[in-house]
């Protein structure tokens, strides 16, 4: 894996205390270039480190890879040094071959250009992202007690290892309802890229449509965040913090369920309660 942190000389001061100078780690930020068959369609500031599963998931974002068949190759451009692996932090361009069949829409084929901070910023207007996955969200019998899915944050904080030296990263996290099990973590300077870490490395695993799983996010649940969610036919969303208004009428519209304030011992619920079943908590009905 390619260097994630980096190590810089700080100045901390603390009022009434004498002033510390120390070595502090940051969280890497660099460039990357996503090609679709040489092509380039976007570019993204990421944290290095699984590269191929962050091109991946946002083809998925984009509508235009749908399973693990939909990809014949992904890899760094040549010129990588010799031993490289995936998430190198050394070479900054991706190049994905796509299957016989599988194109490019005309909507996507204009470079997108993105910052750490927004997942959406080279599209035109919201209304082209309001495209329809051929994993839809459905009603298949998904439901989560309020206290376990109030939890899940705190798992998926146990589970991050780089937040822990740079207190500078986002996450997402993929829970199996059913198994009560974390099955994937991924962190990333740019929320919008943990979340396309995640899906992608659902496609490595042939696991699309990820039926029957939470979506745990460490921030806000903004609408690209709904709708990446929603692409990948991911049920339930649970957020450290509050969603957007358009994002919770995306959630509404597809069929998911958004929960915020994901914290402790609460939560709050904000479309598609029916998959919410209280068992250990008392619900509490708030009218405006």
């Amino acid at each position: 894996m390619g260097r994630i942190t980096a190590r810089r000389r700080v100045t901390r001061y603390t009022i009434g205390e004498r002033t510390a100078r120390r070595e502090d780690h940051l969280t890497v930020e660099e460039p990357l270039e996503i090609r679709v068959g040489g092509q380039a369609l976007a570019v993204t500031m990421r944290t290095p480190g699984h590269d191929v599963e962050l091109a991946l998931g946002l083809l998925v974002s984009e509508g235009i890879v749908h399973d693990r068949e939909d990809v014949v190759t992904a890899r760094h451009c040549a010129g990588a040094p010799p031993g490289a692996s995936d998430g190198g932090g050394e070479f900054n361009v991706l190049d994905v071959r796509l299957a016989a069949g599988v194109t490019v829409p005309d909507s996507a084929r204009h470079a997108l250009t993105m910052t750490s901070a927004c997942g959406l910023c080279g599209k035109d207007s919201i209304e082209a992202v309001r495209s329809r996955s051929v994993h839809a969200v459905r009603d298949d019998g998904v439901l989560v007690d309020p206290a376990w899915l109030a939890g899940l944050p705190d798992r998926m904080r146990l589970a991050q290892s780089v937040f822990e030296r740079t207190g500078g990263l986002h996450a997402a996290a993929l829970v199996d309802v059913e198994r009560d099990e974390l099955l994937v973590v991924r962190e990333d300077v740019g929320r919008h890229n943990a979340v396309d870490k995640v899906v992608g490395w659902a496609v490595r695993e042939g696991r699309l449509p990820l039926r029957g799983t939470v979506l745990v996010l460490s921030g806000r649940a903004g609408f690209e965040l709904a709708q990446k969610a929603s692409m990948a036919g991911i049920p339930v969303v649970a957020s450290v913090s509050a969603p957007s208004s358009l994002a919770v009428d995306l959630a509404e519209e597809v069929g998911l369920t958004l929960a915020g304030f994901v914290r402790g011992t609460s939560l709050v619920v904000y479309a598609g309660d029916r998959r919410v079943r209280p068992t250990s908590v008392t619900a509490t009905q708030v009218s405006a």
